[in-house]
Protein backbone atom coordinates (compact mmCIF):
# COMPACT_ATOMS: atom_id res chain seq x y z
CA UNK A 1 0.00 0.00 0.00
CA UNK A 2 1.36 3.61 -0.84
CA UNK A 3 1.32 6.18 2.00
CA UNK A 4 0.21 9.79 0.79
CA UNK A 5 0.82 13.07 3.13
CA UNK A 6 -1.02 16.58 3.33
CA UNK A 7 2.00 18.84 1.42
CA UNK A 8 3.59 20.11 4.43
CA UNK A 9 3.92 24.24 4.97
CA UNK A 10 6.06 25.93 3.24
CA UNK A 11 8.69 28.22 4.25
CA UNK A 12 10.88 30.48 2.42
CA UNK A 13 14.55 30.56 2.91
CA UNK A 14 16.18 33.98 2.91
CA UNK A 15 19.40 35.00 1.77
CA UNK A 16 22.18 35.42 4.16
CA UNK A 17 25.54 35.56 2.70
CA UNK A 18 26.95 34.99 -1.30
CA UNK A 19 30.26 34.19 -1.80
CA UNK A 20 32.09 37.75 -3.13
CA UNK A 21 33.06 38.51 -7.20
CA UNK A 22 36.54 38.67 -5.40
CA UNK A 23 36.57 35.14 -4.30
CA UNK A 24 35.09 33.63 -7.16
CA UNK A 25 36.78 31.61 -9.85
CA UNK A 26 36.92 32.22 -13.00
CA UNK A 27 38.07 29.87 -16.40
CA UNK A 28 39.47 27.38 -13.82
CA UNK A 29 39.46 23.87 -15.58
CA UNK A 30 39.77 21.55 -12.68
CA UNK A 31 39.65 17.55 -12.09
CA UNK A 32 36.66 17.72 -10.36
CA UNK A 33 34.51 19.93 -13.04
CA UNK A 34 35.72 17.54 -15.85
CA UNK A 35 34.48 14.52 -13.91
CA UNK A 36 31.43 15.79 -13.72
CA UNK A 37 28.23 14.74 -15.95
CA UNK A 38 27.66 18.70 -16.68
CA UNK A 39 25.94 22.16 -15.53
CA UNK A 40 28.18 22.55 -12.65
CA UNK A 41 29.24 26.57 -11.68
CA UNK A 42 33.09 27.50 -12.15
CA UNK A 43 32.77 29.83 -9.25
CA UNK A 44 32.77 27.76 -6.52
CA UNK A 45 30.97 24.68 -5.01
CA UNK A 46 29.54 25.48 -1.74
CA UNK A 47 29.41 22.60 0.71
CA UNK A 48 29.76 21.29 4.29
CA UNK A 49 28.35 24.24 6.64
CA UNK A 50 29.10 23.56 10.20
CA UNK A 51 29.84 25.97 12.85
CA UNK A 52 32.35 26.40 15.55
CA UNK A 53 32.05 27.56 19.41
CA UNK A 54 32.93 31.15 18.28
CA UNK A 55 29.31 31.17 16.12
CA UNK A 56 31.91 31.16 13.18
CA UNK A 57 30.06 29.37 9.92
CA UNK A 58 33.07 26.97 7.59
CA UNK A 59 32.28 25.72 5.06
CA UNK A 60 34.05 24.34 1.71
CA UNK A 61 34.38 24.81 -2.02
CA UNK A 62 34.64 21.38 -3.44
CA UNK A 63 36.71 21.82 -6.66
CA UNK A 64 39.03 24.42 -5.75
CA UNK A 65 40.13 23.10 -2.68
CA UNK A 66 38.85 26.02 -0.53
CA UNK A 67 37.91 26.31 3.22
CA UNK A 68 36.34 29.29 3.57
CA UNK A 69 35.20 31.40 7.48
CA UNK A 70 31.56 33.00 7.38
CA UNK A 71 31.56 35.87 10.23
CA UNK A 72 27.80 35.96 11.66
CA UNK A 73 27.56 39.07 9.46
CA UNK A 74 28.06 37.29 6.30
CA UNK A 75 31.79 38.06 5.74
CA UNK A 76 33.22 35.11 3.66
CA UNK A 77 37.53 34.56 4.02
CA UNK A 78 39.41 32.04 2.77
CA UNK A 79 40.85 30.66 5.40
CA UNK A 80 42.57 27.68 3.41
CA UNK A 81 43.32 26.67 0.26
CA UNK A 82 44.95 23.51 -0.58
CA UNK A 83 45.62 20.39 -3.27
CA UNK A 84 42.47 18.36 -2.30
CA UNK A 85 38.56 18.44 -3.24
CA UNK A 86 37.15 19.37 0.39
CA UNK A 87 33.15 18.02 0.69
CA UNK A 88 31.88 17.85 4.47
CA UNK A 89 33.22 19.42 7.72
CA UNK A 90 32.42 18.03 11.20
CA UNK A 91 34.55 20.13 13.86
CA UNK A 92 35.93 17.92 17.07
CA UNK A 93 35.74 18.97 20.38
CA UNK A 94 39.33 20.10 20.56
CA UNK A 95 38.52 22.73 18.04
CA UNK A 96 40.07 20.57 15.35
CA UNK A 97 38.09 20.61 11.72
CA UNK A 98 37.73 17.23 10.08
CA UNK A 99 37.92 17.75 6.79
CA UNK A 100 36.18 14.91 4.09
CA UNK A 101 37.92 15.52 1.22
CA UNK A 102 37.18 13.52 -1.74
CA UNK A 103 40.12 13.04 -3.72
CA UNK A 104 42.24 12.72 -0.13
CA UNK A 105 40.21 10.96 2.48
CA UNK A 106 40.13 12.09 6.11
CA UNK A 107 42.02 15.39 6.54
CA UNK A 108 41.90 17.79 9.39
CA UNK A 109 42.52 21.54 9.46
CA UNK A 110 44.15 23.30 12.30
CA UNK A 111 41.74 25.93 13.12
CA UNK A 112 44.52 28.28 14.51
CA UNK A 113 47.65 27.68 11.79
CA UNK A 114 45.08 26.89 9.08
CA UNK A 115 47.45 24.04 8.11
CA UNK A 116 45.84 20.52 6.72
CA UNK A 117 47.27 17.82 7.19
CA UNK A 118 46.08 13.65 6.29
CA UNK A 119 44.26 11.79 9.18
CA UNK A 120 43.22 8.81 7.28
CA UNK A 121 43.60 8.00 3.75
CA UNK A 122 43.53 4.07 3.47
CA UNK A 123 42.01 1.34 5.36
CA UNK A 124 44.14 -1.89 5.92
CA UNK A 125 45.86 -0.77 2.94
CA UNK A 126 43.18 -0.20 0.66
CA UNK A 127 42.10 3.27 -1.11
CA UNK A 128 38.89 5.03 -0.06
CA UNK A 129 36.41 5.51 -3.43
CA UNK A 130 36.10 8.97 -2.56
CA UNK A 131 34.40 10.58 0.62
CA UNK A 132 31.68 12.68 1.46
CA UNK A 133 30.35 13.56 4.31
CA UNK A 134 31.12 12.86 8.31
CA UNK A 135 30.01 13.48 11.53
CA UNK A 136 30.98 12.97 14.99
CA UNK A 137 28.67 10.56 18.11
CA UNK A 138 28.90 12.30 21.40
CA UNK A 139 31.36 9.67 22.11
CA UNK A 140 34.01 10.77 19.99
CA UNK A 141 33.58 8.24 17.35
CA UNK A 142 33.69 9.30 14.16
CA UNK A 143 31.35 8.12 11.47
CA UNK A 144 31.84 8.91 7.77
CA UNK A 145 30.63 8.17 3.90
CA UNK A 146 32.47 6.56 1.15
CA UNK A 147 30.87 7.85 -1.81
CA UNK A 148 32.98 7.18 -4.93
CA UNK A 149 31.01 6.95 -8.14
CA UNK A 150 28.37 4.49 -6.42
CA UNK A 151 25.02 4.50 -7.78
CA UNK A 152 22.26 2.19 -8.74
CA UNK A 153 24.84 0.46 -11.46
CA UNK A 154 27.53 -0.26 -8.58
CA UNK A 155 25.63 -0.40 -4.64
CA UNK A 156 28.94 -1.05 -3.14
CA UNK A 157 29.49 2.51 -0.86
CA UNK A 158 30.68 2.36 2.32
CA UNK A 159 29.82 3.49 5.56
CA UNK A 160 32.79 3.81 8.12
CA UNK A 161 33.67 4.38 11.78
CA UNK A 162 36.65 5.10 13.44
CA UNK A 163 36.55 4.97 17.00
CA UNK A 164 37.68 7.02 19.57
CA UNK A 165 38.90 4.66 22.23
CA UNK A 166 41.77 3.11 20.22
CA UNK A 167 41.26 4.45 16.19
CA UNK A 168 40.33 1.18 15.42
CA UNK A 169 38.42 1.69 11.64
CA UNK A 170 35.55 -0.58 11.26
CA UNK A 171 33.16 -0.48 7.69
CA UNK A 172 29.75 -0.81 9.04
CA UNK A 173 27.77 -0.74 5.22
CA UNK A 174 29.22 -1.62 1.54
CA UNK A 175 26.53 -2.23 0.00
CA UNK A 176 24.99 1.45 -0.46
CA UNK A 177 24.57 3.06 -3.45
CA UNK A 178 25.79 6.58 -3.46
CA UNK A 179 26.03 6.91 0.88
CA UNK A 180 26.17 10.72 0.82
CA UNK A 181 25.41 12.95 4.15
CA UNK A 182 24.87 11.61 8.08
CA UNK A 183 23.54 12.98 10.96
CA UNK A 184 23.33 10.83 14.15
CA UNK A 185 19.39 10.89 16.19
CA UNK A 186 19.43 12.71 19.61
CA UNK A 187 19.90 9.60 21.41
CA UNK A 188 23.32 8.66 19.41
CA UNK A 189 21.70 4.90 18.44
CA UNK A 190 20.21 5.74 15.31
CA UNK A 191 22.06 7.04 12.01
CA UNK A 192 20.69 8.23 9.12
CA UNK A 193 22.54 8.05 5.57
CA UNK A 194 21.48 10.07 2.20
CA UNK A 195 21.35 7.96 -0.42
CA UNK A 196 21.62 10.01 -3.43
CA UNK A 197 21.28 7.75 -6.36
CA UNK A 198 18.35 5.78 -4.87
CA UNK A 199 16.76 9.22 -3.85
CA UNK A 200 16.22 7.69 -0.05
CA UNK A 201 17.05 8.33 3.36
CA UNK A 202 18.45 4.94 5.31
CA UNK A 203 18.40 4.14 8.94
CA UNK A 204 20.75 2.13 10.56
CA UNK A 205 20.30 0.98 14.19
CA UNK A 206 23.35 1.33 16.52
CA UNK A 207 23.41 -1.98 18.34
CA UNK A 208 25.20 -1.75 21.70
CA UNK A 209 27.89 -3.85 21.24
CA UNK A 210 28.37 -1.88 18.03
CA UNK A 211 27.14 -4.04 15.50
CA UNK A 212 24.35 -2.72 12.90
CA UNK A 213 21.10 -4.58 12.63
CA UNK A 214 17.94 -4.29 10.25
CA UNK A 215 19.01 -1.46 8.28
CA UNK A 216 15.74 -0.15 6.32
CA UNK A 217 14.71 2.42 3.99
CA UNK A 218 13.61 5.47 6.55
CA UNK A 219 12.55 8.04 4.01
CA UNK A 220 12.03 8.01 0.04
CA UNK A 221 11.79 10.69 -1.96
CA UNK A 222 11.60 11.56 -5.82
CA UNK A 223 13.17 14.10 -8.53
CA UNK A 224 15.94 16.36 -7.81
CA UNK A 225 18.95 14.75 -7.76
CA UNK A 226 18.82 13.08 -4.61
CA UNK A 227 19.26 13.75 -0.56
CA UNK A 228 22.41 15.49 0.38
CA UNK A 229 23.56 16.93 3.34
CA UNK A 230 21.62 15.92 6.83
CA UNK A 231 21.17 17.35 9.93
CA UNK A 232 18.94 16.42 12.93
CA UNK A 233 17.08 19.31 15.65
CA UNK A 234 17.19 18.63 19.90
CA UNK A 235 13.58 16.93 19.23
CA UNK A 236 14.74 14.20 16.58
CA UNK A 237 13.41 15.41 13.29
CA UNK A 238 15.32 15.13 10.09
CA UNK A 239 16.33 17.76 7.82
CA UNK A 240 17.16 16.71 4.02
CA UNK A 241 18.67 19.01 1.86
CA UNK A 242 17.30 17.98 -1.56
CA UNK A 243 20.17 18.66 -4.26
CA UNK A 244 18.50 19.57 -7.25
CA UNK A 245 15.00 20.94 -5.78
CA UNK A 246 16.07 23.70 -3.95
CA UNK A 247 14.51 22.10 -1.42
CA UNK A 248 15.40 21.32 2.36
CA UNK A 249 12.59 18.95 3.87
CA UNK A 250 11.43 18.36 7.71
CA UNK A 251 10.40 15.07 8.71
CA UNK A 252 9.79 14.33 12.33
CA UNK A 253 11.12 10.92 13.80
CA UNK A 254 8.48 8.58 12.62
CA UNK A 255 9.34 9.84 8.95
CA UNK A 256 5.98 12.31 8.62
CA UNK A 257 6.69 15.43 6.57
CA UNK A 258 6.73 19.07 8.91
CA UNK A 259 7.92 21.30 6.19
CA UNK A 260 9.45 22.34 3.34
CA UNK A 261 12.28 24.73 2.91
CA UNK A 262 12.36 26.48 -0.14
CA UNK A 263 15.38 28.16 -1.99
CA UNK A 264 15.27 31.41 -2.40
CA UNK A 265 17.90 31.48 -5.39
CA UNK A 266 19.19 28.35 -7.26
CA UNK A 267 17.96 24.31 -7.16
CA UNK A 268 21.44 23.10 -5.46
CA UNK A 269 20.48 22.97 -1.96
CA UNK A 270 23.86 20.67 -0.89
CA UNK A 271 24.01 21.01 2.82
CA UNK A 272 22.77 22.14 6.19
CA UNK A 273 23.71 22.97 9.52
CA UNK A 274 21.73 24.93 12.67
CA UNK A 275 23.00 27.79 14.39
CA UNK A 276 22.06 31.22 15.42
CA UNK A 277 21.59 32.59 18.91
CA UNK A 278 19.34 30.54 19.66
CA UNK A 279 20.13 27.24 17.60
CA UNK A 280 17.01 27.61 15.63
CA UNK A 281 18.28 28.91 12.19
CA UNK A 282 18.30 26.69 9.44
CA UNK A 283 21.60 27.24 7.33
CA UNK A 284 21.96 25.88 4.00
CA UNK A 285 24.55 25.82 0.94
CA UNK A 286 23.00 26.58 -2.32
CA UNK A 287 26.03 26.07 -4.74
CA UNK A 288 23.95 26.69 -8.28
CA UNK A 289 24.65 30.75 -6.68
CA UNK A 290 27.23 30.81 -4.42
CA UNK A 291 24.99 31.84 -1.52
CA UNK A 292 24.22 30.65 2.09
CA UNK A 293 20.34 30.74 3.23
CA UNK A 294 18.82 30.83 6.15
CA UNK A 295 15.37 29.97 7.44
CA UNK A 296 13.87 30.13 10.76
CA UNK A 297 12.75 26.66 12.23
CA UNK A 298 10.76 26.23 15.62
CA UNK A 299 12.90 23.60 17.22
CA UNK A 300 16.75 24.46 18.05
CA UNK A 301 19.63 21.93 16.39
CA UNK A 302 21.01 18.53 18.23
CA UNK A 303 23.81 19.70 20.42
CA UNK A 304 26.64 18.46 18.47
CA UNK A 305 30.08 16.58 20.06
CA UNK A 306 31.92 20.34 18.60
CA UNK A 307 29.60 22.18 21.41
CA UNK A 308 29.63 19.28 24.08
Amino acid sequence: MTMYFDPPPTIAARSFARLPDALRMRGADTEWHRGQPGGYPEHSFLEGPAFDRDGTLWCVDIPHGRIFRVSPQGEFTQAAKYDGEPNGLAIHRDGRIFIADYANGIMVLDPVTLKVEPFLTRVRLERLKAVNDLVFANNGDLYFTDQGLTGLHDPTGRVFRVRAVDGHVECLLDNVPSPNGVALDPSGSVLYVAVTRANAVWRVPLMPDGTIAKVGNFIQLSGGGGPDGLAVDSDGNLAIAHVGLGTVWLFDKRGEPIARIRSSCGHNTTNIAFGGPDGRTLFITESESGSLLQADLPTAGLRLYSHS
